[in-house]
């Protein structure tokens, strides 16, 4: 469901995007109100629930967002009809990037949790990047970001035994840095993450549960023994 927010809104606060606690990381954090005036089209605020696509692999687009809160799997698909997720998206990260060098998305981003997003145009970044330092310095530091990001999927996730896989997975999602709790997802969700097979995920789960480094809370939710896994990783 998408709500639609005129600049003049978003700018003054009357869709609360002065009171949000992001926008000192938002993507417009550098605009100034003239820049804002430039923008004819609306940001939009959209919510999708579990399982919700946002958009297709190789569908044409015109949009980038913001993720607000929740989480989004960015898949992609290998000849055999397999899929593969290559990265996942959360609070304040930018999706679309590659909508301004091309012309289609290259995964389908699906959300794993309720995710809120802001779906910005992207003709009006593209346009305000060419002329706003800030704005294009901001960009080029998310395109550095999602290129970090995927460098760790290849060598923390993709490569050595399932349970550092396992390890270095459980870490990288837990909730804010000062936690120690985590949420994970079906366990065919886990294989394609980390390349092993949903007889691996589950026996490596288990194996963690039982030995105590991971603590369950409610279903899928877990308390991490974050020294531990990261004394596993290490050995």
């Amino acid at each position: 469901m998408a709500k639609r927010v005129t600049i003049t809104q978003a700018w003054n606060g009357n869709a609360d995007c002065l009171n949000c606690s992001l926008r000192s990381s938002a993507l417009f954090n550098g605009l100034t109100e003239k820049d804002f005036e430039l923008i004819h089209d609306p940001v939009e605020q959209l919510n999708l629930k579990p399982g919700d696509v946002l958009y297709r692999m190789g569908e044409a687009g015109h949009h980038l967002f913001t993720v607000r809160s929740g989480l989004i799997k960015l898949v992609q698909y290998l000849p055999d009809g397999t899929q593969r997720i290559v990265r996942l998206v959360k609070s304040t990260d930018v999706l679309g990037l590659e909508m301004m060098v091309g012309e289609q998305y290259e995964h389908e981003a699906i959300a794993l949790r309720p995710t809120e997003l802001c779906r910005y145009p992207m003709e009006a970044v593209t346009r305000l990047s060419q002329h706003n330092a800030v704005l294009h310095k901001d960009l080029m530091a998310r395109w550095q970001k999602a290129l970090t990001e995927a460098d760790i999927w290849l060598t923390k996730l993709s490569t050595g035994s399932a349970k550092k896989r396992m390890a270095n997975m459980l870490l990288r999602l837990i909730d804010g840095e000062d936690s120690t709790e985590c949420y994970i997802y079906s366990r065919e969700d886990i294989g394609s993450m980390l390349s092993i097979t949903v007889e691996t995920a589950s026996r490596t789960i288990s194996e963690f549960k039982r030995t105590g480094l991971l603590k369950e809370i409610s279903h899928n939710h877990f308390d991490l023994d974050v020294a531990g896994l990261e004394a596993l990783i290490a050995s």
